[in-house]
């Protein structure tokens, strides 16, 4: 005798509460019920309100800075451990602290391991999420990491667009086999910008690899944070002949100058997935949702079916 399998709950950080709800939207359940009490000095304390013994438990929510996002996943995990769920998934569609992936100089941490393990210990028995910054940081990872691949809902876009003598175009030499993968996907040529940095989110110089005359020139990176490095790749692709540019980054930051640097820009528009909820409105920046990538992932997770179609570019 065969005996259905239980739902899967839901839950969401605070951070991430709207995206949770388009997830929970797509999965077809709802949101389990999460109260936060917070005290005078800003401290904190998620609770469930409800029963989740012996339950698979998924808890939603990017931790981009501040520190608050991360310290409330990890309160959250800590949480449904002690409440003896069986299965904790943590879903992070934005892992935070990712550029901090090695040590490219004397006597800095590895924020990325270090939030790795946290995530472990605090109580996560897997982790779903999406274009890391660094492919290596999974093997921070003892459990196990399913790393999607944003292309999933954003190929379609592009393909919508049916833009003639389209250019993929990466911002930097470090995002060249991301635009490699579109590129494939897109049967398009590749063009690499080579960028010197005078100190972070500051460039000194860049150069084009490549020939972007007549072109519709897509940038594609990971994330976009100051926007510093593609608005001046914009600028050198029309100088050079670019008929038009369009930028793609999964995760929209969007610090500082940001959006007054984008609305100034000769990009186009920039697509970005809702990861990260926008500050601020702006014409130039269209929302592409990941919803429906992370509930069927989920879903398949929970039904222990096979999940490698949405790893591929």
């Amino acid at each position: 005798m065969t005996h259905a399998l239980p739902d899967a709950k839901l839950f969401a950080c605070s951070q991430s509460e709207t995206l949770a709800k388009k997830i929970a939207q797509e999965y077809g359940i709802e949101l389990g019920n999460v109260i936060t009490s917070t005290y005078s000095d800003g401290e904190f304390q998620p609770s469930f309100e409800e029963s989740v013994r012996g339950d698979r438990v998924f808890i939603i929510g990017s931790t981009h800075p501040g520190s608050d996002h991360l310290m409330e996943m990890l309160l959250m995990l800590d949480a449904a451990k002690r409440a003896s769920a069986r299965h904790i998934t943590a879903v992070l569609p934005y892992f935070g602290w990712a550029r901090q992936d090695r040590k490219d100089k004397p006597r800095v941490p590895i924020a990325a391991k270090l939030v790795a393990k946290m995530l472990e210990t605090a109580g996560a028995t897997r982790v779903i999420t999406m274009d890391l910054h660094a492919d290596q940081i999974q093997g921070f990872f003892e459990k196990p990491v399913d790393h999607l691949f944003a292309s999933t809902v954003f190929l379609p876009y592009l393909q919508d667009l049916n833009l003639a003598n389209l250019t993929v175009a990466s911002p930097d030499m470090g995002g060249s086999k991301r635009a490699y993968a579109y590129s494939k996907a897109l049967e398009s040529d590749v063009v690499i910008c080579y960028k010197q940095r005078a100190k972070a989110n500051v460039i000194s110089h860049m150069e084009l690899i490549g020939d972007v005359e007549g072109k519709n020139v897509v940038l594609v990176d990971d994330m976009v944070d100051t926007a510093g490095t593609l608005t001046k790749a914009a600028d050198v692709m029309i100088e050079r002949g670019a008929i038009s540019v369009r930028a793609i980054c999964t995760h929209p930051i969007l610090s500082g100058n940001a959006y007054e640097r984008i609305a100034n820009s000769k990009l186009e528009e920039l697509i970005v997935t809702d990861s990260i909820p926008l500050k601020q409105e702006s014409q130039k920046i269209k929302v592409v949702s990941c919803a429906r990538l992370f509930a069927d992932v989920m879903k398949a997770v929970h039904e222990n079916k096979s999940i490698s179609s949405k790893f591929l570019m």
